[in-house]
């Protein structure tokens, strides 16, 4: 399912890019797509999203009345087609292939830090460093304190892992031994 829904809400995706390129308005669309999603997501509006008796025209007005002055007309008539669409419940979707977009073009790469021990600043830059050198991008590392790691790091950059955990090398030698 996960893959039927991203190729639903890939056209949307690329649209809204080129329309925010265009425009230079990536951060802002960033904003609309991640309040849409957000609002999408929340267990009343969902039911109200799936509920076929609500109608069309009461759910679009119910969305753009929440979403007030967080919409431009843009983002209006985004929400219109949607709606007339019977895609609005795929704005999560929507919103990450956009950001998946957004740091292609931008050459950004989103990096999450796993960590057994709170990283210094100084950490945090030299890891950075090292993968911008890898990489050829712009870095923007997030971190996370994990214990169950013992010591070491782990890396994610979209689909490079890098497992310097102590734990990851543990359960590697564990599945060298077979035990």
């Amino acid at each position: 399912m996960a893959a039927e829904t991203s190729t639903i809400a890939r056209p949307y995706a690329e649209a809204i890019f080129s329309r925010a390129e265009e425009t230079g308005s990536l951060d802002q669309w960033s904003e609309k797509l991640a309040f849409l999603a957000a609002l999408v997501k929340d267990s009343l509006m969902s039911s109200v999203i799936s509920d076929p008796l609500f109608g069309r025209q009461n759910l679009t007005a119910l969305v753009l009345d929440t979403a007030e002055e967080r919409l431009d007309e843009e983002g209006a008539n985004l929400v219109k087609l949607l709606v007339q669409n019977d895609r609005l419940q795929l704005t999560p979707e929507i919103l990450a292939l956009f950001e998946h977009l957004k740091s292609e073009s931008q050459r950004v790469v989103k990096v999450h830090v796993r960590s057994a021990f709170a990283l210094q600043p100084a950490q945090e830059l030299n890891i950075a460093n090292a993968l911008k050198a890898r990489l050829g991008r712009d870095i923007v590392i997030t971190t996370e304190q994990d214990p169950s790691l013992i010591g070491g790091v782990h890396i994610r950059a979209g689909d490079m892992v890098i497992d310097g955990s102590v734990s990851g090398h543990l359960q590697k030698l564990s599945n060298e031994l077979g035990i």
